[in-house]
């Protein structure tokens, strides 16, 4: 098997811009749930303030494989390549953290 032609790529920048863009700040929300009768119940354990996406924290948490890659390319349809990030890691991407 060779090199892949062409060869994928993401430049700092390109990460940071699409990511910031998305990601820019945001509200986390861990809850509990339960089901009773059929309905679903949440529990609001805590909210947190996100803001100031910082790229050099994206970059070690990548480098730290709390920040994966996924090809999501399946036979006839390819949905594109995303990063998927570790359970309750998005709070450590951000400079400023504020609990509610």
């Amino acid at each position: 098997m060779g090199e892949l032609n062409p060869q994928p790529y993401w430049g700092f920048d390109d990460l940071f811009h699409k990511a910031g863009t998305k990601l820019l700040n945001c509200f986390y929300v861990r809850a509990e749930t339960k089901r009773e009768q059929g309905r679903e119940y949440f529990w609001y354990k805590e909210i947190m303030v996100l803001q100031k996406f910082s790229l050099n924290s994206f970059l070690k948490a990548i480098e730290g494989a709390c920040i994966l890659v996924d090809f999501d390319a399946r036979t006839g349809h390819n949905h594109g390549t995303k990063f998927r990030l570790r359970q309750d890691s998005l709070p450590d991407l951000y400079d400023e953290v504020a609990r509610v």
